[in-house]
């Protein structure tokens, strides 16, 4: 299929609330799809139909009487195969891990099934949420990676299995597939959304996938408003109702430490489109705190990777070699170099990083740059230099700034390269969640796609 901005999943948000159509007859509709497209799409390690229905029943007799739990109560929402769920295994992607099964929800399924939610299954992850590839493949087009980590969670809401997805970052696990699928989706501000269980690395965060800002919002504002962040961490802030389109006066572009690496075309499509916006557009090369921020983050993808490291090697190192990749054997050895000392310096280039973007935030209602460096790459796991490619779900420096940062960013799709989606994604300050999605509504309303 060739893909265009202007196609929009059918969201939940338009649907069930107003009495368009009940919750049971909303997940009837995504099991179709996952009928019909789930054998070529591979989105789903586990469906859990029999709970799901069952739980769409309940949510449909609750509509009825005019008492639904929340404005998500009824919405099938997938969960990526990191976060653990009492009805289904929890197997990361990880041969390790095969059969795995804590029979305990993670805080944010928690918060969503007492929101009324249905969790229908768990999405492909690649293994522990790193390099190894799943078998998922991108919607729009076969021969293409989805993105990783969050493949499955990202494929699911594309071919519109599920409208919300939960997927997780550490570098650029959200944002990156998203990108390539054509999603909604938000990172929120570290901590945002209570991790439960995953809380051992630093910069991982867990976010929506959707189809629709509404819903997007609301799932991350319901899981919040129950549990706050994770602890010590206020979580997502901001109006229960979706923020209204809100106009910025000015963005600034942050180019990243990809932008050398960005496909020509890509890069003439994201420049074609900030121009084009009735906005004040501030470059790099317009302020000397912005420059100071692109040299700041340059390496964010090294730093970001031995900080992780080192933090998951504790988490990883007893697992057994035969039940773990080669590229996963490949990280916890380079791992062993990392000391303590390098750690706590590592942390403190990160810190330098995030003082160079409060820096700048007088400057601009938010940053402005690519969610991806291009369209989603071809994948082919049977070919002869498979085993060698150091990123077979893509490059994640488009992202690894943010992820460092710890800030929100929302990415939103605006660009097609290829016949392929390629998101633009607006980055906030900490906390500035619900603004950054304001102003993202008003980009995806106000100004033209761009098709190249």
């Amino acid at each position: 299929m060739v893909y265009h901005p202007s196609w929009r999943g059918l969201s939940f948000h338009d649907q069930v609330p107003n009495g368009a159509i009940s919750p049971r007859a909303y997940l009837e509709a995504c099991l179709e799809r996952i009928a019909a497209r789930e054998p070529l799409v591979q989105a789903f390690v586990t469906l859990n139909i029999e709970a799901a229905r069952a739980a769409a029943d309940a949510a449909t007799t609750r509509h009825a009487a005019g008492r639904p739990l929340s404005p998500i109560d009824g919405m099938p929402i997938a969960i990526k195969d990191l976060i653990e769920t009492a009805d289904m295994p929890t197997q990361m992607g990880c041969a390790a891990y095969e059969g795995h099964w804590p029979r305990r929800d993670s805080a944010m399924v928690g918060a969503l099934r007492e929101a009324g939610a249905i969790i229908l299954g768990k999405t492909v992850t690649t293994e522990l949420g790193m390099s190894e590839p799943g078998p998922t493949t991108n919607p729009w087009n076969a021969a293409h990676t989805p993105g990783g980590s969050s493949s499955g969670s990202a494929a699911a809401v594309a071919a519109g299995f599920v409208p919300v997805a939960i997927g997780t970052q550490v570098a650029g696990s959200i944002i990156r597939p998203a990108a390539y699928c054509g999603n909604w989706a938000l990172k929120p501000t570290q901590g945002g959304i209570h991790r439960g269980e995953r809380q051992g690395t630093s910069q991982s965060t867990a976010g929506p996938h959707g189809n629709a800002p509404e819903d997007i919002w609301a799932v991350a504002r319901e899981i919040s408003s129950r549990l706050g962040g994770d602890p010590g961490t206020p979580g997502v802030m901001g109006p229960m109702a979706t923020p209204a389109p809100r106009r910025p006066i000015r963005l600034a572009v942050m180019r990243t430490e990809c932008w050398p690496r960005i496909e020509a075309t890509a890069q003439a499509a994201f420049e074609r489109f900030v121009r084009s916006l009735d906005v004040e557009i501030l470059w790099p090369e317009d302020h000397p705190l912005l420059a100071a921020l692109d040299r700041a983050v340059s390496q964010a993808m090294a730093i970001g990777t031995r900080i992780t490291a080192f933090e998951n090697r504790w988490a990883y190192r007893s697992l057994p070699r035969d039940k773990i990749s080669a590229r996963m054997r490949a990280r916890l050895d380079a791992s062993a170099t990392t000391t303590a000392d390098d750690y706590a310096a590592l942390l403190a280039e990160r810190a330098a990083m995030r003082a160079a973007h409060a820096a700048i935030a007088p400057l601009a209602d938010a940053l402005i740059a690519p969610a991806c460096p291009g369209p989603a790459p071809l994948w082919n796991p049977k070919a002869p230099d498979a085993a060698a490619n150091p990123r077979p779900t893509g490059d994640p420096s488009c992202n690894a700034g943010t992820s460092a940062l710890g800030c929100p960013a929302v990415t939103l799709p605006m660009l097609a390269v290829g016949g392929l989606p390629m998101g633009v994604q607006l980055i906030g300050q900490p906390h500035q969640d619900a603004h950054m999605l304001a102003l993202a509504r008003w980009l995806h309303e106000a100004a033209a796609p761009v098709v190249m």
